[in-house]
């Protein structure tokens, strides 16, 4: 695995032009769900420059349910995979939302990965895979990243993994200038 992901990683300064994102998502089988509003006083996604940064998503499905519990005591690992790989929905969501066309991603650059765990639990990272296995799938080699996987004892609604993205993107085709919608809280 990581010779694979060190070969990547090199060649990530060659990218094609040419790529579908969109055309890769439904090959998956994955539908994005719309971005929901922050539900405190900030935004889900800032640019600066050419880099994208998010706010921390949570791992919530396409229907709108959130998956909750504390990894190592309600969930185990598998779930909790399952629901990291939720948040790298949400968060290509949240991307797409911003940028306007997923192809416009040259690189994700790194996630922070946070999980709601036991004391004794020690396989953060491989929660966390859950959702940078699905960055490489769907991005391919612009979706191999850097990455941190931290534990806590607590995180918004108990939920049992929130996670962050800085995402690079081409510039050159502007969705407009320095264009962000700042959504309203309910």
């Amino acid at each position: 695995m990581l010779r694979r992901v060190s070969s990547l990683v090199g060649r990530a300064a060659v990218r094609p032009r040419s790529v579908h994102t969109e055309a890769k998502l439904k090959e998956l089988g994955i539908e994005l769900p719309t971005p929901k509003a922050p539900l405190g006083n900030f935004v889900m996604t800032v640019r600066t420059g050419n880099l994208l940064y998010t706010s921390g998503h949570l791992p919530t499905s396409l229907e709108g349910e959130t998956t909750t519990g504390k990894v190592g005591q309600e969930l185990n690992e598998e779930e909790a995979q399952e629901a990291a790989r939720k948040v790298a929905i949400q968060l290509i969501a949240s991307i797409k939302k911003d940028l306007g066309d997923l192809d416009r991603v040259t690189r994700i650059v790194k996630l922070v990965g946070f999980v709601n765990c036991t004391d004794g639990f020690a396989g953060q990272p491989k929660v966390v895979n859950g959702a940078s296995d699905l960055f490489a799938e769907v991005f391919g080699e612009r979706g191999v990243h850097s990455r941190s996987a931290v534990g806590t004892n607590a995180l918004p609604m108990n939920v049992p993994v929130e996670i962050e993205a800085i995402v690079e993107f081409d510039d050159s085709r502007k969705k407009g200038d320095d264009d962000w919608t700042v959504l309203k809280r309910p």
